[in-house]
């Protein structure tokens, strides 16, 4: 169990890491990562380490459209992670 922690905050804390260097990237003016790849490595590398870093470099969190895309994602992980509890109760 302590593993699985470990590598959940490993994946978070990149997650974070990928929202400042995409606000770095965006004060240099410079190619920046793709929406679709903030939202990927939301749902795959940490959904809490992405909105802190949302919050913390104030990026992303005025844009409507991906807040939505955001919520989105959330709602996703939310509802597999029921069935996934369900399933597992089930084999149990």
């Amino acid at each position: 169990m302590t593993e699985v922690i470990v590598v959940i905050v490993i994946l978070n804390i990149l997650s974070f890491g990928i929202f400042g260097y995409d606000k770095f990237l965006a004060k240099k003016h410079r190619r920046r990562i793709s929406e679709n790849m903030l939202l990927i490595c939301t749902f795959f590398a940490g959904t809490i380490g992405a909105f802190v870093g949302m919050i913390i470099f104030r990026h992303k969190i005025s844009k409507k459209s991906f807040l939505l895309k955001f919520g989105l994602v959330v709602s996703i992980q939310v509802i597999l992670m029921y069935f996934l509890k369900n399933i597992l109760k089930m084999i149990n």
